[in-house]
């Protein structure tokens, strides 16, 4: 075999990203698994790090390869790894429980961008032989992420009105998700034509535009007068969670997973104590969402079949992230292939 791979490499002290062909295959130690990557999905964190607005909180010196949505097959086996075997067509949960929170893959420790990748045996999990890499690649995060947001952290249920703002990877399936549970009216909501009629052909109720004067007077003429009860921050640009909080019904939830890196500023406290509105932070997912997805895929309650925007080699990451920062032609997901 090769002793030398290609892979996206980022300095995070520099910001220098490149495709390298000359690093190193990994090899699992104990109680790991060596990857052979078929799909990786580009993310817009992807996109953040590379630019550096987003950094490590711990190893911001450190060199990594990038990628955090891996789905490939097993090609290798550590010591004392029980229940696998070579060949078994895996996704890969990113996230690994420390002491301190998570280490995230092709953050804190080296990711799927990549023709191999070595993972701790329990972020496997199983997919079936009808679910196609490029789409099992992305559940972990851009599918589990707002599952998880939906499902756990702003406990949403049927026929509760929802809003999504920021109709990205992660808001685009949090629409068809929602609409899976039942919520009902479900708008979304972003400054992109484009990224709201992809939100219409996936289940949205009506899509507004957050620039448009009359825009909170039009989201409660479409509930009938009211306003959300559970709200979902997937855009990370400043002012939204403001814009949100005066359209909370009572007892209504904001669920923030983009993050703008700014203040955010409550400037009616007395609504929020007598109407009893929340602000939840969320980050990421656990591995029972993960594989409650791949069940839900299997049997086919949601279809990710049009999540999938482009295939591009490994070669063209860099193309690739650039596709996405510049929102060329509504991307809901890259992914690359090794």
């Amino acid at each position: 075999m090769k002793k030398t791979m290609k892979a996206g490499r980022i300095n995070f002290e520099t910001k220098e990203f490149a495709v390298r062909d000359d690093v190193p295959i990994p090899i699992p130690g104990t109680g790991e698994v060596r990857i052979k990557v078929a799909a990786a999905g580009v993310c817009l964190s992807d996109v953040h790090l590379i630019a550096g607005l987003m950094t490590p909180q711990r190893n911001a010196t450190a060199t990594r390869t990038l990628g955090h949505e891996v789905a490939g097959t097993i090609d290798a086996l550590g010591d004392h790894v029980d229940g696998w075997t070579e060949g078994d067509r895996v996704t890969l949960q990113a996230l690994i429980s420390q002491p301190w929170g998570f280490d995230t893959m092709g953050v804190d420790y080296d990711g799927g961008w990549a023709e191999y990748v070595v993972v701790p045996q329990q972020v496997l999990v199983a997919i079936p032989d009808t679910l196609p890499f490029d789409q099992a690649c992305i559940i972990p995060d851009a599918v589990s992420t707002p599952w998880a947001a939906i499902s756990h952290t702003s406990e949403t249920r049927a026929g509760e009105a929802a809003a999504v703002w920021g109709l990205g990877g992660l808001g685009i399936h949090a629409v068809q998700l929602l609409k899976m549970i039942g919520a009902a009216p479900i708008i979304a909501i972003d400054p992109l034509a484009g990224a709201r009629q992809n939100a219409l052909a996936r289940g949205a109720d009506a899509a507004l535009d957050p620039t448009d004067p009359e825009f909170a007077d039009k989201l409660r003429e479409l509930n009938g007068g009211r306003g959300i009860d559970a709200a979902f921050n997937f855009a990370g640009f400043p002012g939204i969670d403001e814009q949100i909080l005066p359209l909370l019904n009572p007892g209504g939830r904001l669920t923030i997973t983009g993050i703008s890196g700014q203040p955010l500023t409550i400037t009616d406290s007395i609504s929020l104590v007598c109407y009893q509105h929340q602000i939840r932070g969320h980050y990421g997912y656990l591995p029972p969402h993960v594989h409650e997805l791949v069940k839900l895929l299997e049997w086919n309650r949601i279809d990710l079949s049009a999540s999938i925007s482009a295939r591009l080699p490994l070669d063209q990451a860099a193309e690739a992230v650039q596709q996405l920062d510049l929102k060329k032609d509504d991307p809901i997901r890259i992914v690359l292939e090794p």
